[in-house]
């Protein structure tokens, strides 16, 4: 009888698991088909002032900040009519628009061809200016002077609130560029264009990289292309560890006297300019200066009318490095004060300095880090944080006393990754959230009172398929005291008494996170089609990743891989304790930084690791950009043994397992000279990688190329990894 039940219930097992549906690349995958209809349901929210609107395609709704109820504002139909007779052009999806003016009934809209503020209570066009040539992420618009600072042609260009267009500078090129994100998007650096808060004078960097040398990309000529028959040069400024660097200056242009003035900061050889941020009045911009060994930072004070430089207000050291990420900001309610950012003690923090330069006090202090700052409540004179206190793998909302350091929790829920969105006050945040069994949940938080209204909650876009299991756990790092958080995906069918293949997906670098407290624990949806295939997926946060503060960032200082692989191996072990893995068929896998940890841990550790599968990875770090690649290893010069310890050149020989190399063929951020290197190193060492390539496509494959690329990871493990012999 007994027997009889367990068949009868395995069965009922069965025919539940076959009436679930089963996911494909095409519903997982970025790039897929599906894609859109299986990632949690979400809400665009802006605000107007202190009251909340939701964007949606096509509608505008306004919600009401205690009872979460919404009412149609305006819609597509009603932007039609109200901009007839303005030759907008096609107007983008209502989650791009937004409300400049909280005391104004406008909506500002940019469309193809002219930008727009639309009156929604008389239902009438206001103001226009034409936009085209611009780009939303080289373009800065002032709401105040309703002046556009934009990039074109390399140039710096503006559009006054007349519509009058100026060409301000008139040298621009390939080798100078204006008005554009420079450094190579390091130190926070997103863009190249800064307006004083009245919109008098803009700043904008001028980046000469005449001397900096080209890496030779070329363009093939599409499919369809019936006019070009031989491949083009398109070659890319690349300046590489310890070779010339580009250099940079800050201009100002004053809107008034129609001049330009440069920021008098000496020679910019060798410099790093970040953080430009500007006094309340307009009057003086300030400015991060750093080194190019960057362990020495400098807070330097310049006047916006002549471009002399006024004081240093601040200096920073470090024995390895420095990494300032953020502008100062001064508080609204004394324009004497400002809040600056720094790892100083170990974690990032807040600290309160006067204009002069003085630091008044530590604002925010613990093992734990600021991971963002959204805003103030001017009117309770605080600060609106994101901050990991309560875990390293969460993100909660907080707001903290200036005066006294008191911190807040004020999101709706205890666990979880929360985002939020701060109205204009500071007194309403829009708090928007994942937990690992919670899709997302939306609440509207009063961040005085905490009180909070629960207005979005996403149903589960997975019910009614098969879903894996998801865990998360800890393990000592390599040095026996430190934890480092996993998780790991198992078959929805997962039985202990079974032996899995299992993957180890890996990132590890700089600047990144694979495990969090968000959905699935943040799990990659690649993860959930291998589980779906019977595969145990395992990935461990080792040291040197991110959010875990000064020392935990910078075990790997001067030689990058080596503490990551160390850790990993615990991983490794934690595995070996598992009777349901099976050791024997272990493959690793990852992307760019994981790119170089997969080869790392394929030929360091050849007899652990059977199938390997690398994407984008950097072989040796002496072809790496300067900015990101001197912070962590120095230069080949003054860290000669770390290059060679950590090149993969000297590993090829040691290649036993199967390893499938992918990449770009126009990458320009892990260059493909990394991948053919390796490549005939291993043709010299005798060892025989697999080599695949997207012509076209840069660092990583864009839309059903996405698809196509983890089609083809996924047959790589299968014909690998999976089989038993």
């Amino acid at each position: 009888m007994r027997r009889e039940f367990l068949f009868v219930t395995a069965m009922l097992l069965a025919f539940v698991a076959s009436a679930q549906k089963q996911f494909t690349l095409e519903d997982l995958n970025f790039g897929g088909r599906n894609y859109a209809n299986m990632v949690p349901a979400n809400r665009t929210n802006a605000w107007w002032g202190d009251r909340l609107m939701r964007m949606s395609r096509d509608t505008c709704y306004t919600v009401d900040v205690k009872t979460a109820k919404e009412k149609v504002l305006f819609s597509r139909d009603d932007i039609t009519k109200w901009t007839v007779g303005v030759e907008v052009g096609s107007i983008p999806s209502f989650a791009k628009f937004s409300f400049p003016y909280a005391d104004k009934p406008l909506v500002l809209i940019k469309g193809s061809k002219r930008r727009v503020l639309v009156d929604f209570k008389t239902r009438k066009t206001v103001w226009s200016q034409q936009c085209q040539g611009e780009t939303d992420n080289d373009t800065r618009w002032n709401a105040l002077t309703r002046t556009s600072a934009f990039s074109k042609d390399y140039n710096l260009w503006i559009t006054d609130a007349a519509d009058k267009r100026i060409q301000v500078t008139t040298d621009g090129s390939r080798e100078i560029v204006y008005a554009q994100s420079v450094h190579r998007n390091e130190f926070g650096i997103s863009n190249g264009i800064f307006w004083n808060p009245d919109g008098t004078k803009v700043a904008f960097y001028r980046m000469d990289q005449s001397m900096v040398a080209d890496y030779p990309q070329v363009t093939i000529p599409e499919l369809d292309d019936t006019t070009s028959v031989i491949a083009t040069p398109a070659p890319d400024k690349y300046p590489m560890a310890g070779q010339t660097s580009h250099k940079v200056t800050v201009g100002v242009y004053d809107m008034a006297t129609a001049r330009i003035v440069y920021l008098d900061a000496g020679d910019p050889t060798d410099r790093y300019f970040t953080n430009i941020a500007w006094s309340p009045d307009g009057k003086t911009v300030y400015m991060q200066e750093m080194n190019r060994g960057q362990n020495d930072m400098r807070l330097v004070s310049y006047d916006a009318t002549t471009g002399k430089r006024i004081a240093q207000l601040y200096r920073e050291t470090a024995e390895k490095y420095l990494e300032p990420m953020h502008p100062i900001v001064f508080l609204p309610w004394d324009s004497d004060k400002f809040i600056m950012q720094s790892e100083k003690d170990g974690y990032n923090h807040l600290y309160l300095f006067n204009s002069k330069g003085e630091q008044i006090r530590q604002i925010t202090s613990g093992k734990w880090l600021v991971m963002d700052m959204l805003g103030f409540d001017a009117a309770n004179k605080a600060v609106i944080i994101a901050s990991n206190e309560a875990s390293p793998i969460q993100q909660n909302l907080y707001r903290v006393d200036v005066e006294t350091g008191r911190t807040t929790r004020i999101d709706e829920g205890g666990r979880g990754w929360h985002k939020g969105n701060l109205s204009a006050s500071g007194r309403w945040i829009v708090d928007n959230y994942q937990e690992n069994d919670v899709p997302r949940r939306i609440a509207i938080v009063n961040t005085e009172t905490g009180a909070s209204t629960r207005y979005f909650t996403a149903p589960d876009p997975w019910k009614g398929y098969t879903v894996p299991q998801y865990l998360c756990g800890t393990i000592k790092a390599d040095d026996g005291v430190t934890d480092l958080y996993y998780r790991m995906v198992r078959p929805a069918d997962f039985d202990p008494a079974r032996k899995y293949p299992t993957v180890v997906y890996v990132y590890g670098g700089p600047h990144a996170h694979n495990v969090d407290a968000g959905w699935h624990y943040a799990s990659r949806s690649w993860e959930t089609y291998m589980a779906q295939k019977g595969y145990v997926l395992f990935i461990l946060d080792n040291r040197g990743s991110a959010n875990r503060g000064r020392d935990f960032d910078q075990a790997t200082f001067h030689q990058l891989g080596q503490v990551e692989m160390r850790d990993q191996m615990k991983g490794v072990e934690f595995l070996r304790t598992l009777e349901y893995v099976d050791t024997a068929r272990l493959g690793v896998h990852g992307w760019s930084f994981g790119g170089f940890m997969t080869i790392s841990l394929m030929t360091n550790y050849p007899d652990v690791f059977k199938v390997g599968v690398a994407g984008g990875p950097v072989i040796d770090w002496k072809w790496y950009e300067v900015m990101y690649g001197e912070r962590y290893m120095g230069t080949p010069q003054n860290n000669p043994e770390g290059y060679a310890k950590t090149s993969l050149l000297s590993k090829a020989k040691d290649l036993k397992g199967r390893l499938q190399i992918i990449i770009g063929l126009n990458d320009n951020t892990v260059v493909p000279q990394h991948a053919f290197s390796f490549l005939k190193a291993c043709i010299a060492s005798d060892t025989q990688p697999d080599f695949y390539v997207y012509p076209g496509e840069e660092h990583n494959m864009r839309k059903h190329q996405s698809v196509h690329l983890h089609e083809r990871i996924t047959r790589y493990f299968e014909d690998y990894l999976k089989p038993l012999h």
